[in-house]
């Protein structure tokens, strides 16, 4: 059963999971908000497109890698972007970041996942957003995070997942922030490692 994520909420996977996890998707979901016409007629959905990074801390806190939609794989190839979904139409996962839990290198301790409108839209013209963990291998959801928080924000550090005595857990961030992409929130990112 899926574990519907408050904001600062923290589980472990495994536990929630019902057993070691090896592969796990984090997905992107979301829709543009349509707009209404005159007397609700002839109204139009504007093209949103929101970007799923994926950065990939030490111990120090200091970035290693970084997976985006300018790079889809992480170059020890443990981090997967499966790539750049410009609109959100469709239904469930718009992107999808698939990271092999085992084979993250040592030096790796956290990974922290954020979404940027990379057209510069406020998430109040975004409805149905979420951000959900996955097991790959039986494609069964493990936990989901609502994004659809309307405000003037036009980005969102949503989760980290980070190493605890041996087992990755994750923690629900979902701070609110501004820019086009994972760079313009590192500032704010840092006090969550």
């Amino acid at each position: 059963m899926s574990v519907n994520l408050q904001k600062g909420q923290k589980i472990s996977l495994d536990k929630e999971a019902g057993g070691t996890l090896t592969k796990i998707t984090m997905g992107l979901g979301w829709d543009a908000v349509k707009s209404k016409g005159l007397f609700g007629f002839g109204g139009k959905t504007e093209t949103i497109d929101l970007d799923a990074s994926c950065v990939m801390f030490d111990d120090a806190n200091k970035p290693v890698d970084i997976v985006w939609f300018r790079q889809l794989k992480s170059r020890d190839g443990s981090i997967v972007h499966t790539g750049d979904n410009r609109t959100g139409a469709g239904d469930g996962d718009d992107e999808q970041i698939i990271v092999d839990l085992a084979n993250v290198p040592a030096n790796v301790k956290s990974l922290v996942f954020t979404v940027n409108s990379f057209t510069g839209q406020s998430f109040a013209q975004v409805q149905n957003a979420f951000c959900r963990i996955v097991n790959t291998s039986n494609n069964k959801e493990v936990a989901k995070y609502d994004l659809s928080v309307q405000g003037a924000h036009t980005a969102q550090i949503m989760a980290k997942l980070y190493r605890h005595n041996g087992e990755w857990k994750m923690h629900a961030i979902g701070e609110n922030g501004n820019g086009r992409t994972f760079d313009d929130l590192m500032s704010q990112i840092i006090p969550h490692l």
